[in-house]
């Protein structure tokens, strides 16, 4: 099951089984907005609305993300990077013990099946810069934004 959320930086798909968010992703155009039909997909708008609004720093969501143990290792060391804090992919590859990875945890944190809740727009260059997004850089940019001023 899913639902899409009008969000501030566009619309959101968010997927689910009855116990668990699997995906969310951005959407392109003019998406119309398609309400949740569980709980859990109420409680995730519901949460990423707060977030949107600056009031939830910490996601408390059940998550499945479908992936790799090495991919499974990069996301949930993502989930530990605070609110308006930035890593960069050879942070990442040092917290899950394979400073040597760089490249794999960018491979990972490109494929992150759970935007914005498993954090991976905190990632950026080791020289500060912000590097790709699966959302497009200026949804990086913005999200970044909204957590540097909230």
């Amino acid at each position: 099951m899913h639902c899409i959320l009008p969000g501030p930086c566009g619309p959101l798909r968010i997927d689910a089984t009855d116990d668990v968010i699997t995906g969310l992703s951005f959407m392109t155009g003019d998406t119309t907005a398609l309400a949740p039909t569980s709980p859990l997909l109420q409680e995730t708008c519901d949460q990423l609305n707060a977030y949107f609004a600056g009031r939830l720093h910490r996601f408390s969501l059940p998550l499945a993300p479908s992936g790799t143990p090495f991919q499974q290792q990069v996301w949930h060391a993502l989930q530990h990077i605070p609110w308006g804090e930035r890593r960069s992919y050879g942070d990442i590859a040092g917290a899950i013990g394979n400073p040597r990875a760089v490249r794999a945890v960018g491979a990972a944190n490109g494929r992150n099946p759970i935007a914005i809740i498993i954090p991976c727009h905190r990632v950026i260059g080791a020289d500060g810069r912000l590097t790709g997004y699966a959302g497009g850089l200026e949804r990086k940019r913005w999200l970044l934004a909204l957590e540097a001023n909230a």
